[in-house]
């Protein structure tokens, strides 16, 4: 996937990047490197520190909260189009769950001195980012309340 067009595409469509203008996604792009990971392969494991962001191209992968290497217990599986890593590039803290090739699987990695280097020359990169974030919360919060309200008793019918 070295094509250009196919890159900015992807980053357009990730949730990390949507609301970056396409212009400066162009300089996001040319830092992406692609790496290929075959079926049972960890990406990155829970507690350790990362360095990269993850943008799918192909494949599958599992994120699962277990510390067992060998864990089949995913929390979430992504597919095409999906971003992950993420967090530790921006927080510096260790990695918050393990990432594992669950079928032969393309990417596309950011490095972290990479978007940081972007980030400090082309500061509208980091508000579109920050746009983008900000949107995946209220997304969260919104679905959080909806599971809320349906645990939650009817008030009116309380009353009857």
């Amino acid at each position: 996937m070295a094509d250009l067009f196919d890159r900015l595409l992807l980053l357009k469509e990730s949730p990390m990047f949507s609301k970056v203008a396409t212009d400066d996604l162009r300089l996001v792009a040319q830092a992406l490197e692609e790496q290929t990971f075959f079926a049972g392969d960890h990406i990155f494991e829970i507690k350790e520190q990362g360095d990269h962001l993850y943008l799918l191209v192909s494949g599958k992968v599992g994120i699962t909260l277990d510390t067992d290497p060998g864990s089949n217990n995913y929390i979430s599986t992504l597919g095409p189009g999906a971003c992950f890593g993420e967090m530790n590039l921006l927080d510096d803290l260790p990695r918050s769950a393990s990432a594992h090739a669950l079928e032969d699987t393309t990417v596309l990695a950011l490095e972290k001195t990479r978007l940081r280097g972007l980030l400090q020359s082309y500061p509208e990169i980091s508000i579109g980012m920050l746009r983008s974030l900000s949107m995946r919360v209220r997304e969260v919060n919104n679905r959080l309340l909806s599971v809320t309200s349906q645990l939650t008793p009817d008030r009116n019918r309380e009353s009857e």
